[in-house]
């Protein structure tokens, strides 16, 4: 009994391990799309839709 309880142990450290490096890579890949702050343009409300609204 044993043995399967050590398998099963590496098993998970082995999942976590991967899921840890999927979550790196999902970031980096997160931070190279982004566009910095500077580059974006302010929304601008547009009025004719909120006087549409009323």
């Amino acid at each position: 009994m044993q043995g399967d309880e050590s398998a099963r142990s590496r098993g998970e450290q082995v999942e976590a391990a991967e899921r840890e490096a999927a979550k790196q890579r999902l970031l980096a890949q997160a931070e190279a799309q982004r566009v910095p702050v500077e580059e974006t343009t302010r929304a601008v409300p547009d009025r004719r839709w909120r006087r549409d609204q009323r």
